[in-house]
């Protein structure tokens, strides 16, 4: 979401990407198909990811991991 190619829309195209990749790799939703983050959720972490600085990717992408893989 940091290092993009996109003049503007920035934030929907992270979005719509993250949903997309979630979607990908059987993550989105459980297997009762009740989704694994709320649409506020995965907002909330494209505009934290986007609004971060760089040095601490790290720790957004480790917060990332933990919600996926449920451990909130």
């Amino acid at each position: 979401m940091k290092n993009h190619s996109f003049s503007d829309g920035n934030k929907r195209i992270a979005a719509f990407l993250f949903e997309y990749f979630l979607d990908r790799n059987a993550a989105l939703y459980h297997p009762n198909g009740s989704r694994n983050l709320i649409d506020n959720a995965s907002l909330t972490l494209t505009l934290l990811s986007t609004e971060s600085k760089s040095e601490d990717k790290n720790t957004m992408a480790m917060l990332v991991v933990n919600l996926i893989n449920g451990a909130n």
